[in-house]
């Protein structure tokens, strides 16, 4: 049984797995695939000849996420019947089956229905086995709202949904558990990223990560700014330096895999917890979702408190350079020459290209202070990756094909999109500078390949992957199990891809 905080004025729902709720049902909710024959046990006749006529009739086609509603009066009650189609065999996936439920129970949000069953006793074994962890990632992931700071709130009506089926409940408990603390994860991730700007400065976010560490069980240092000086990370403190809330340098380590105690994965999340842009002033238009532009540490924290929760054997540290990119008389200017971590002189050609500073940063700390074995980054880092890939896929660039390989299949379980970009040496001499280094931006073409072999300079020998998120990581409108606003992308796929490295 899953008890599920829903962060709405301390409600509460309950999921159960085969524990049938009785008299105080009032919403059952019956999937089909690929056929509208199935054995519901246990529904009532009249229902099933309801069901009978809406489909002879071809008012109900199973299609997926079709959705049909009969409100009959049975037990001296009213009953709602929800009809959900997931379409057929050959097209399904887990996304999919996310999708349709979440639709599922949205309907049911409609419906203010408060005790639900989920029937699938028409369905085989090898299905709830397949997909019961999705079933439940719907139905958390589609009841999040971020409604901390309304006087009045739309709490959800629904108390508990119980799914039934013929699988016993102790074969697929592990998986039920799985899925809610990676939905959970999920949904921290978007509190997170949702935070405005004046609630979550980067001294806030480096405490509730140590809240989050200490719950979850992994280790937090947290590096102040004169910790921060004497590590020499310079281009990490030249972006913070305008801003009056100081930088933060999280680190979150979780060493379970003591065999292979040299095998450690670095994850670094882009912490921008405010970008004005800095001197290259963003439109105003752009500045509002700005808060966003830490949603990359909000996956590697959400993906640290997962795989700590599911106490997996692996190693890995999480870095987050959080700062804010402001305006002042102190901030750094497009023109300047800036040094970094590494050594390497970089030419500033525009302050609102900040993130992959702080990021080379982070990313030479984990690698010289931590000892990484392999690195991935992920991070809100360029609107040219909206322009190529607009807010569905996950653009990536890597330097080691098995290394991608394995993100690829995390990505195909978890079903969110990823699509890698090419990394041909010629694009590194767009960010050759004539004065330093490298230059901060490489002109106006092939952004977000030039972002990421900006960073990929710092990675040394280590086998990297980039993940720029700005499209995928906010979303303009709800839809299915998507929330408007922040989405928690790159949390499931983190998270399968180092459960499965």
């Amino acid at each position: 049984m899953i008890n599920q905080n829903l962060n709405k004025g301390g409600s509460t729902l309950i999921i159960k797995v085969n524990e049938k709720i009785k008299d105080n049902c009032d919403t059952v909710i019956l999937a089909y695939l690929d056929t509208l024959e199935g054995l519901f046990e246990g529904v009532d006749e009249d229902v099933l000849n309801s069901i009978d006529y809406l489909i002879k009739s071809k008012q109900f086609k199973g299609e997926y996420k079709e959705i049909k509603v009969i409100t009959l009066y049975l037990d001296n009650n009213l009953k709602n019947i929800i009809l959900l189609g997931l379409g057929d065999k050959e097209t399904l996936t887990g996304q999919r089956v996310r999708g349709a439920v979440a639709r599922a129970v949205k309907e049911c949000e409609k419906l203010c229905s408060k005790n639900i069953q989920f029937i699938l006793d028409n369905m085989s074994d090898d299905f709830v086995k397949k997909y019961i962890n999705y079933i439940c990632e719907g139905i958390i992931l589609s009841v999040y709202k971020f409604e901390k700071y309304k006087t009045s709130k739309r709490e959800t009506n629904i108390d508990s949904i119980c799914i039934n089926c013929k699988v016993n409940k102790e074969e697929i408990n592990h998986l039920v558990n799985e899925a809610n603390i990676l939905a959970s994860a999920t949904n921290l991730c978007r509190d997170l990223v949702n935070e405005p700007a004046n609630k979550l400065t980067p001294i806030d976010l480096a405490n509730k990560v140590v809240e989050i560490g200490k719950e979850s069980n992994f280790l937090v240092e947290i590096y102040d700014e004169k910790q921060i000086e004497n590590l020499g990370m310079k281009a990490y403190l030249e972006v913070a330096k305008g801003a009056s809330n100081p930088p933060r340098l999280i680190v979150m380590k979780y060493m379970k895999d003591i065999e292979n105690k040299d095998n450690i994965l670095g994850l670094v999340g882009k912490g921008l917890t405010y970008d004005s842009g800095g001197l290259s002033l963003k439109m105003t238009d752009s500045m509002v979702e700005m808060k966003s532009d830490m949603a990359g540490a909000g996956a590697v924290i959400g993906t640290i408190s997962a795989i700590a929760k599911m106490n997996l054997k692996v190693n890995v540290i999480g870095v987050i350079a959080a700062c804010e990119n402001m305006i002042s008389s102190n901030a750094y200017k497009p023109g300047d020459i800036i040094e970094s971590m590494a050594g390497k002189t970089i030419e500033v050609l525009n302050t609102d290209a900040e993130g992959r500073l702080t990021l080379v940063d982070a990313v030479n700390y984990v690698i010289e202070k931590e000892n990484v074995s392999k690195v991935l980054d992920i991070a809100t880092l360029t609107g040219a990756a909206l322009v190529a890939l607009g807010t569905i896929t996950t653009a990536v660039v890597s330097n080691n094909d098995n290394f991608y390989l394995q993100l690829e299949k995390a990505s195909k379980i978890s079903g969110e999109k990823i699509w890698r970009l090419p990394n041909y040496p010629e694009y590194k001499e767009l960010i050759k500078s004539d004065i330093a280094d490298l230059k901060n931006t490489g002109g106006k073409y092939a952004g977000t390949i030039t972002a990421a072999v900006f960073i990929e300079e710092f990675v040394k020998d280590r086998p990297w992957i980039h993940m720029d998120i700005a499209g995928t990581s906010w979303s303009e409108k709800e839809f299915d199990y998507i929330p408007k606003g922040a989405t928690g992308e790159g949390v499931m796929t983190l998270y399968h891809l180092i459960k499965n490295s």
